[in-house]
């Protein structure tokens, strides 16, 4: 099977068995409009994705497939690219294990190989356990880091995206101490550059970036911190003079309420809390009395790969993993923007 321009192949990874990946992803593609948009093929496990189906309440089949030319198109049914590595005896819904955790690093594995084949037009992962792959022997601090090794990427950066909400991140899954020692012109200025050719990517002609400040009131003119003049303005400078529309450093606090305000159309923050917390303050809400989630949505996407990948913006849920309880909104957002992205490229 080969992609279209008005349909690409959209793989989909199942990500970690004990949590809610399955679950989310048999929901998403049940919603409709998605399959005339993109033919959508999970990389996973066949009879996990089958029991997703009970848990989910869903009312799709499965289609085990071995090769992708095997995928039969039909709205009714999810074909599942069938790795047969999960042990459904021995899996147990919320708990960290280096089975299913293994499992998920072979799912990206093959993900990441069909798309740099061409096979497929984009990935979409489901979420993974970071202690259970490396408990499995692979030790990497996220799905960023691990496909940037997969595709041999140097520079590469995290953005989270909530509709027209954008923020990239310079430093993301590491100590706050070291994030800190880790701003340095030339990574701010890469992030800068990835992001400037993400929002291009996504039709903007003209992007306009907003990149936050490292330290409070961004260091108030070397009063809270130095970071600014010495690393932060110099690469802001610096993208000046490549002619793109870049502001800051803007103190952290009132940056992405100017976002919102439609001032920018991405922001670039320092670190990884400075970063999700905005966008998770605007995509993520609870029910009354915080017990439940109510809404979850948002996109994870890896700039910087010669690949398209985005992602849910949220982890395994291990809480209500086998329930059938969990949102499906940030895979269906997901899922869209690969769409979206694939067909731009195409």
């Amino acid at each position: 099977m080969k992609a279209q321009k008005h349909r690409p192949i959209i793989a989909i990874t199942m990500g970690d068995a004990a949590g809610i990946g399955p679950e989310i992803i048999v929901k998403a593609l049940e919603r409709k409009g998605l399959h005339g948009q993109a033919i959508a093929v999970v990389i996973g496990d066949a009879r996990t994705m089958e029991q997703a189906l009970s848990i989910a309440n869903c009312r799709l089949k499965i289609q085990p497939v071995a090769d992708l030319n095997q995928i039969r198109e039909d709205p009714d049914t999810i074909p599942v690219l069938d790795l047969k590595n999960i042990d459904l005896k021995k899996l147990k819904h919320g708990r960290v294990d280096p089975m299913p955790g293994k499992a998920a690093v072979e799912y990206i594995k093959k993900a990441v190989a069909l798309a740099l084949k061409g096979h497929v037009s984009a990935m979409v992962t489901a979420p993974i356990h970071k202690e259970a792959i490396n408990r499995a022997g692979f030790h990497y601090s996220g799905h960023t880091e691990l496909l940037a090794y997969l595709t041999k990427t140097k520079d590469y950066a995290m953005l989270l995206a909530h509709g027209p909400f954008r923020v990239s991140h310079v430093t993301t899954h590491t100590s706050l101490k070291q994030a800190c020692e880790r701003i340095k012109k030339g990574r701010v200025l890469a992030v800068i550059q990835l992001t400037y050719e993400f929002l291009q990517e996504l039709g903007i002609e003209n992007p306009r970036i907003g990149v936050a400040g490292l330290n409070p009131h961004s260091g108030e003119e070397g009063l809270f911190g130095d970071e600014e003049i010495k690393e932060i303005t110099p690469a802001i400078e610096e993208a000046k003079k490549k002619g793109w529309a870049v502001d800051g450093p803007v103190p952290p606090d009132t940056i992405f309420t100017k976002m919102r305000g439609k001032q920018y159309d991405a922001v670039v923050a320092m670190y990884h809390d400075q970063g999700h917390i905005a966008v998770k303050l605007v995509g993520f809400s609870m029910k009354p009395g915080g017990k439940e989630w109510d809404k979850m949505s948002g996109v994870n996407v890896t700039m910087g790969l010669p690949i398209i990948r985005t992602s849910v913006d949220h982890g395994v849920a291990f809480g209500k993993a086998g329930e059938g309880r969990a949102n499906p909104q940030s895979m269906v957002d997901a899922i869209k923007l690969a769409i979206k992205l694939a067909k731009q490229k195409a």
